[in-house]
């Protein structure tokens, strides 16, 4: 596979895990929990880190979710989970960070909306308190730029430059300008207070796929800092799925993005986790990086006569799914493992061989046995009631000769 070349960027240390300077692109997700629920955050947060979430974000919004953060932070160092944390900080972030600093002092990042500290002369003044803070206990901040909490005061200044302007883009283009302009002015004006470098991570988040590819590319266009990317208010179901995959696959392709988030909205009462698979997957069907074995399997026809290789194909996943933890302790390189259910002989035996172990079911009027493949080898021919299980037993057995 044709790995993307990844750009150069400053590498930023966020608690035990560093983005950027050349390391794997990071996932990370967000919580939805009050945070002031210290119990039922700490709840939530541990279940994203243990679903691969590698970074997770919590609201910091009031001064009893400031109040909480040590006890989540306590909570989760309870259960040894050394999950890198970040506070999301809008509007009174200055605030809460001067008044708690063991808040301050037990996250690892703040993300700052350079949008939202603040409006006219408050506005440097609120962001510096933010930035002091960080200098003051050591930490990164993620400088996040929204289309829809966009800094009004630049954007009216650019606009106006572009009135004047003999050849004015449409109003869209500024947009995307602004946003780009208040990411790197923010930077500036951070390192400008003794912020280094290596502690400033950029985004520049918008709701629309072609635009987000626009505003991502001018941004790393003039800028060597680590970028978070994401396509914000995503949406739900396969609308957000498709619509992050689009957007995060085009900056992928570019090499552009050291972290990533898929902000996808949770069916009521579903599992935030799905959006940490769903990024997982873009990395790993980009070539990008591997995190879980991966099952090919076909979508089945008029010459697949029953549900069957639909069956074991659920039955592998699952499988690889519950096996994965263990093997991964003592073979990391299980995360390449590429395993083939196919279903009848047009491309099940070749696709069987090429992956590291397959088995091509039988289709219509196809003799009732399927063909095993090892590394492109046939090594067994499988048939009865105890197909399934046979086969499992197979990658079982692969595995356990992985080098």
């Amino acid at each position: 596979m044709c790995v993307p070349t990844r750009r150069k960027t400053v590498p930023v240390r966020i608690g035990s895990v560093t983005i950027g300077g050349g390391q794997p692109v990071a996932v990370q997700s967000m919580t939805n929990t009050d945070t002031a629920d210290a119990t039922g955050t700490a709840a939530q947060v541990a279940e994203l880190f243990l679903a691969g979430s590698e970074l997770v974000r919590i609201t910091v919004n009031t001064q009893e979710a400031a109040a909480a953060v040590p006890e989540i932070r306590a909570r989760l160092h309870d259960r040894g989970l050394a999950v890198p944390l970040i506070g999301d900080f809008h509007y009174n972030g200055h605030v809460l960070l001067r008044k708690f600093p063991h808040c301050a002092e037990a996250l690892d990042k703040y993300r700052i909306n350079p949008g939202n500290v603040g409006k006219g002369p408050n506005h440097d003044k609120n962001f510096a308190t933010m930035v002091q803070c960080a200098i003051d206990h050591g930490k990164p901040v993620r400088i996040g730029v929204n289309a829809g909490s966009l800094d009004q005061e630049l954007l009216r200044e650019l606009m106006e430059a572009n009135a004047k302007s003999s050849v004015p883009q449409d109003a869209q283009a500024v947009l995307l300008e602004a946003m780009v302009q208040s990411a790197l002015r923010s930077a500036h004006a951070a390192e400008a207070l003794g912020l280094p470098r290596d502690r400033i991570v950029l985004s520049c988040k918008i709701s629309k796929v072609q635009e987000l590819a626009r505003v991502y590319q001018a941004l790393a266009d003039r800028t060597d800092h680590a970028l978070h990317l994401g396509l914000t208010e995503a949406g739900m179901g396969i609308k957000g799925t498709v619509g992050s995959t689009a957007g995060l696959a085009i900056l992928g392709q570019q090499g552009i993005g050291d972290t990533i988030r898929v902000s996808l909205t949770p069916e009521p009462g579903g599992s935030r986790t799905q959006e940490v698979r769903i990024a997982q997957q873009i990395l790993q069907a980009m070539g990008i990086r591997p995190f879980l074995p991966q099952v090919t399997a076909c979508p089945g026809c008029g010459r697949t006569t029953s549900s069957y290789f639909q069956e074991l194909s659920q039955q592998v996943e699952r499988f690889l799914h519950e096996r994965v933890p263990e093997w991964q302790r003592h073979k990391p390189q299980v995360a390449n493992l590429q395993v083939a259910v196919m279903g009848c002989v047009v491309n099940g035996p070749g696709e069987s061989r090429q992956a590291h172990i397959g088995i091509s079911l039988p289709g219509t009027g196809e003799a009732p046995r399927a063909p095993v493949y090892e590394d492109g080898v046939l090594v067994a021919t499988l048939e009865g009631p105890t197909l399934a299980r046979d086969f499992l037993a197979r990658i079982e057995a692969y595995v356990a000769r992985m080098h």
